[in-house]
């Protein structure tokens, strides 16, 4: 395949055809596949586009399938999109440098963003960055933000990050919000990304 292609790795064929339908729509070149398993028998080293992986698959995962891909020195930039997604998954997925990790039901112009990062990155010959990157200069937290922040970013609810700082869930809620705010980022997902690469 010489055309840069958008494979698409669902073990959920309605997904399968339904994200194969509105890129194809938006004229992009696709091929599906059922599992990891099915992709791993099929890819071959010549291949151009990126990768759009569900995380929960019958067998092998989709995190151990983006794991195994980066191992290899890959050229295949990876979008991960799941219906169950957590801070510990979106830390392995940025840690495998996704390009975006992206929680169902999801915005189609949000996918196709990240397709454009992703495929832009090979036509450049530069890293993907992540649509959007939050601009983190911009603004500083206070010491109990930052607090919060880290507690948050390893998966605690308002009520146990209130517990652990001795301060009430309304007031932890504040300072999240403070927090989203100042760092330019609308969810969890993003802010894991954020610290992850060092920018908070």
């Amino acid at each position: 395949m010489q055309r840069d292609t958008v494979f698409i790795v669902d073990d959920d064929v309605s997904v399968r055809d339904a994200l194969s339908l509105l890129l194809s729509l938006r004229g992009f070149l696709t091929a599906t596949f059922a599992s990891a398993e099915d992709f791993l028998a099929a890819v071959r080293p010549d291949w151009r586009g990126c990768i759009v992986l569900d995380i929960r698959m019958a067998g092998m995962s989709g995190l151990e399938l983006q794991r195994r891909l980066h191992d290899a020195g890959p050229t295949l930039p990876v979008i991960v999109i799941t219906a169950h997604g957590d801070v510990a998954a979106a830390r392995q997925a940025f840690l495998a440098e996704a390009v975006d990790f992206i929680e169902k039901p999801f915005d189609s112009e949000q996918l196709l963003r990240a397709i454009e990062v992703a495929l832009g990155s090979l036509r450049g010959g530069t890293a993907a960055h992540p649509p959007n990157e939050p601009q983190p200069e911009h603004a500083q937290l206070s010491p109990r933000e930052r607090e919060v922040m880290a507690l948050m970013v390893q998966g605690l609810h308002n009520r146990r990050i209130a517990d652990e700082l001795g301060i009430s869930p309304r007031t932890v809620e504040v300072h999240k919000a403070r927090i989203r705010e100042k760092l330019g980022v609308s969810n969890l997902v993003e802010l894991v990304r954020l610290v992850d690469q060092g920018g908070a």
